[in-house]
């Protein structure tokens, strides 16, 4: 799960981290009356969306008046920003930041992420902060420095410092950075994150270490022991098909393809969309049913799915382990019923009970095509997507 800026910088505050003073607003009167509450001479109106790159879109201003910050707000409250994390389709912005003015001597990066090579939180930090960081990681990687923090000792004073002076942060703020590395970690392990992003701290006029940009994700498989989390889910950021299947326990992913996928397992899903691919197919979603799928599950997956208007044709790949074929079979059916299927659907499955879910099959009257392979199925499904 992910959330915005502005409910990542409350966590960092609990914690000890230093952020700019900032308001939250969904008006452009609020945004104003913000800006007055703050005081000073400078505010940064900032959009607040679900992704990176909000700067190169026009979604990050700077006002030097309270008149400015009107304009500005009148301008971004409303849009559909474009960034490269959000793909042509863009956001559009509902909610905004109105922060404080901050005195930027120098643009850091801070990030912290789970390495599952070595099975503990990777931090990195490096001394180019801003808007490019990705340019750094592709271009210059030497410039990106790693702490791979023992989950015994957590982030210790030591390696906090180090890194500290590695990106070029002055002795006068060392303690202040180490603070902030020490608060940042224990934000992460403590609130289940896969994703912490600070992105640019910065270092002010007077060495003070700032986080001026927060980006938080979270373990959705964590979130029963944090419902003060759960709570700043914002659906209007999510993908319609991805909520609805999240009430029915389902595992779904839009893509941009025209092949619909039903799999259970999230190792055979993604199997799957690699031979679909492999075929000359492509997918129109990641969907897993996951291993207790009821014919109710089946009915609503068929649902989602041909909601999208791009779906050719559907391909249902399953292992009965867990899993009975039987019970795919008459959910199939159900769902090919209730949904008034009109597309083709390639059927394979193997494992428990899978000779009594073809006969179902069989003898349900449907135009099923059925398959004995994944390479057949994936041959089938891209054929008939294709009009073949």
């Amino acid at each position: 799960m992910n959330i915005h800026e502005y409910q990542g910088k409350e966590i960092l505050r609990k914690y000890n981290v230093t952020t700019p003073r900032g308001i939250p607003c969904f008006s452009v009167d609020e945004a104003v009356q913000a800006a007055e509450k703050l005081g000073g001479k400078v505010w940064v109106v900032k959009a607040q969306i679900h992704a990176g790159g909000r700067g190169k879109g026009g979604g990050v201003k700077v006002a030097k008046s309270l008149d400015e910050v009107r304009d500005y707000a009148s301008k971004i409250l409303g849009m559909t920003l474009v960034t490269h994390q959000t793909g042509p389709e863009g956001r559009l912005v509902k909610r905004l930041l109105i922060e404080e003015g901050a005195d930027i001597k120098k643009e850091l990066y801070v990030g912290m992420v789970v390495d599952r090579a070595s099975q503990r939180v990777a931090l990195m930090a490096s001394s180019e902060g801003g808007m490019d960081i990705e340019e750094v990681a592709a271009h210059t990687p030497e410039k990106i420095h790693k702490v791979f923090i023992d989950p015994e000792t957590g982030l210790t004073d030591a390696e906090a410092e180090d890194v500290s002076r590695k990106i070029g942060i002055p002795e006068k703020a060392i303690p202040e950075a180490r603070q902030f590395m020490k608060g940042l970690y224990q934000a992460f392990v403590e609130c289940d994150a896969s994703l912490a992003e600070i992105n640019p701290l910065i270092l002010t006029g007077d060495d003070r270490v700032v986080a001026l940009d927060a980006k938080f994700n979270f373990d959705s498989n964590a979130l029963y022991r944090h419902p003060e989390i759960l709570a700043y889910r914002d659906l209007d950021e999510e993908d319609p098909a991805e909520i609805e299947a999240s009430k029915f326990d389902l595992t779904y992913i839009s893509l941009d393809g025209n092949i619909g996928c039903l799999v259970n397992g999230a190792g055979l899903a993604m199997a799957t969309m690699d031979v679909i691919k492999l075929y000359g197919g492509s997918p129109a979603n990641f969907l897993d049913v996951g291993g207790g799928a009821t014919t109710e599950k089946v009915t609503e997956a068929f649902k989602i799915m041909l909601k999208n208007p791009d779906i050719k044709a559907i391909l249902v790949n399953i292992f009965g382990g867990i899993m009975k074929c039987d019970v795919i079979a008459n959910g199939v059916i159900e769902a090919a019923r209730q949904v008034n299927l009109k597309v083709p659907l390639v059927v394979r499955m193997k494992g428990t009970n899978e000779d009594l879910g073809k006969k179902i099959l069989a003898e349900s009257g449907l135009p099923i095509i059925s398959a004995n392979t994944m390479s057949e199925a994936a041959e089938k499904v891209v054929n008939a997507a294709q009009g073949k």
